[in-house]
């Protein structure tokens, strides 16, 4: 086993011989890391080893558990909280198709502990098209509980509960590819959501991913990649999806008839800017038929089917119809930003 002092060391010299990391000794690199005990060079070689190399489950599983270990964490009832964080990264300039989903999903009575952050690769991520909204993100984990009770959602602000990500920060940017770390923000919800829909930029990994999710002890989940490009249930094309459910794991391509949608094309449903997916998410939540509209349906669907209010995926994108049309979906964004709007727009933890 390796000492936490020469972790990141010892782990990039197994990894440049093509070898894959136990999930201890991949636990034991990340805390390295985390700690701050890995310099700048130590991350990016590792981080390249691994790109080249490919990430096992054992690896991805292993430094999901460190980056939770060194998290702030919102101390909640766990059972049964949804969190609808994805990877981003795909490269498509889409609106936040999940932060519109996790509020439809909180308005038909599912607890949501979203976690999201700022914009890396596109305009906007979901912490600023929140802010854009006129909701404030800055919450620490007792106001974030507070919210999560009362309302049932709540927004976790990823750089207030990571702060060890800082010690990655720099060698990230520099290297200007996607790395692990770009898949193990969703892993990594600092209230221990126990159900997710995921959306990922990596078709080919929606499995391992799924797998991790469940070693980490989510009970359900969905790992969705669509063939067109999408790290969410597409409209445009199939979408394939890693449903994990009674510990087991099981693949299966959608289409959007199969949800009862239309299907439209791709460029109907890009965004811009954070003040610019705001008000496609107002529209959204409105009413507002259009295909911003369908997508959200087909992706709050899958939120409200893997809590288990939906026995399938299609009768969750009626259950969110529904949310919609009933004017109860637009109220609860009016609750999220009144309900935020109490707390001083100043992190303490």
């Amino acid at each position: 086993m390796l000492s936490s002092v020469t972790a990141i060391q010892q782990g990039l010299n197994k990894i440049l011989g093509g070898n894959h990391l136990s999930q201890e000794e991949a636990r034991l690199v990340m805390s390295s890391i985390m700690n701050g005990e890995a310099t700048s060079s130590q991350i990016g070689g590792l981080l390249t080893a691994l790109r080249m190399k490919g990430e096992t489950v054992d690896e991805i599983t292993g430094f999901a558990q460190a980056m939770r270990s060194s998290a702030n964490k919102m101390i909640t009832d766990q059972e049964n909280l949804l969190d609808t964080c994805g990877t981003g990264g795909s490269g498509i300039s889409k609106f936040n198709i999940s932060t519109a989903s996790a509020i439809i999903a909180s308005s038909v009575s599912v607890r949501v502990a979203k976690h999201g952050n700022r914009s890396a690769s596109s305009k906007a991520g979901s912490a600023d098209v929140l802010e854009a909204l006129g909701v404030n993100i800055h919450l620490n984990n007792t106001q974030a509980k507070a919210c999560l009770d009362e309302i049932n959602i709540c927004f976790l602000f990823a750089q207030l509960y990571h702060p060890s990500m800082k010690y990655a920060a720099a060698p990230r940017k520099e290297l200007g590819f996607r790395t692990v770390f770009n898949m193990l923000g969703p892993l990594t919800n600092p209230a221990g959501a126990d159900r997710q829909v995921l959306g990922l930029y990596d078709i080919n990994k929606t499995e391992i991913i799924a797998e991790v999710l469940g070693r980490l002890g989510l009970k359900r989940a969905l790992v969705v990649a669509s063939y067109d490009g999408l790290d969410e249930i597409s409209i445009s094309d199939k979408t394939k999806v890693s449903e994990l459910k009674d510990g087991i794991v099981h693949t299966y391509d959608i289409h959007p008839s199969d949800l009862g949608l239309r299907v439209h094309p791709l460029t109907s449903v890009l965004g811009g800017n954070a003040a610019e997916n705001a008000e496609i998410i107002k529209g959204v939540l409105s009413g507002e038929m259009s295909p911003y509209r369908d997508i959200v349906l087909a992706n709050s669907g899958a939120s409200i089917y893997v809590t288990g209010l939906a026995g399938s995926l299609a009768e969750g994108v009626h259950m969110a119809k529904g949310a919609i049309d009933s004017g109860k979906a637009y109220a609860k964004l009016t609750q999220l930003i009144q309900k935020t709007g109490e707390y001083d727009h100043e992190y303490v933890s």
